[in-house]
């Protein structure tokens, strides 16, 4: 399949797509690039011509206080767009980093320009892909204001492994999170020592299996109870746009 492959599910998963649309999709100039683990993807403060779409791998935004201490505000896996907001916006206040060896595709803002010219439709819908990326930030923000660390915890698998499944890299409530507990603990806003300790008290509910990078979902009513988890947020229906 195309590079582009895992943008077309996450968009056919949220809008109506024509076939006309999607040739227009994947007709668009686009360039790729490889990262290795740990690699700066996009620098903040960078002026921006075009847009990052992710197609292998996981990255996160980070932001780092002058103490030198980072905050993951936001998770990126395969169709992703890491900085579509930096379509409207061109300079964007926060990093894009590699936390896997990851693959990126490149799409100069001229084309998705193009695009949304012969295709309103389409320029809704990537628009609405910036708006169920500010709805992830929300949850997010949330978890980090009032949920306990276990519930947090949780509430973030639930929303990873629905997130890969969308793009056929999650089934049967199992999935691959090739990051380690201190990038956890800087998503979820925790120390290291901390985040081991709620991965564990996670372990012991029997709700999850953990092994080194390989998580299985032993039972997915039980974690979504857990979690307070309501995916509304990742607008997984089919509309019109």
């Amino acid at each position: 399949m195309d590079r582009l492959g895992p943008l077309l599910k996450s968009l056919g998963a949220r809008a109506v797509l024509t076939p006309e649309q999607e040739t227009l999709l994947l007709s668009m100039r686009r360039h790729e690039r490889a990262y290795r683990r740990g690699a700066p993807i996009i620098m903040s403060r960078s002026t921006l011509t075009e847009s990052c779409l992710l197609v292998d791998g996981i990255a996160a935004r980070e932001t780092v206080s002058r103490e030198g201490k980072r905050q993951l505000s936001a998770l990126h896996f395969a169709g992703d767009f890491v900085d579509l907001h930096g379509f409207v916006l061109k300079e964007i206040d926060h990093g894009v980093t590699a936390l896997t060896d990851c693959t990126a595709v490149f799409v100069p803002h001229t084309e998705i320009t193009r695009v949304i010219g012969q295709s309103p439709a389409l320029g809704r819908a990537l628009w609405m892909l910036t708006a169920v990326d500010a709805a992830i930030q929300r949850a997010w923000i949330a978890c980090l204001g009032r949920s306990p660390a276990l519930t947090h915890l949780a509430h973030l698998l639930c929303e990873i492994y629905l997130r890969l499944h969308l793009v056929d890299l999650a089934w049967g409530y199992r999935f691959s999170l090739a990051i380690t507990q201190v990038e956890l603990a800087d998503a979820l806003g925790l120390s290291p020592v901390h985040m081991n300790r709620t991965i564990q008290e996670l372990r012991a509910t029997g709700l999850v299996s953990w092994n080194g990078f390989d998580v299985a979902i032993q039972s997915w009513d039980g974690l979504l109870a857990l979690a307070e988890f309501d995916g509304t947020y990742l607008n997984l229906v089919q509309r019109f746009r």
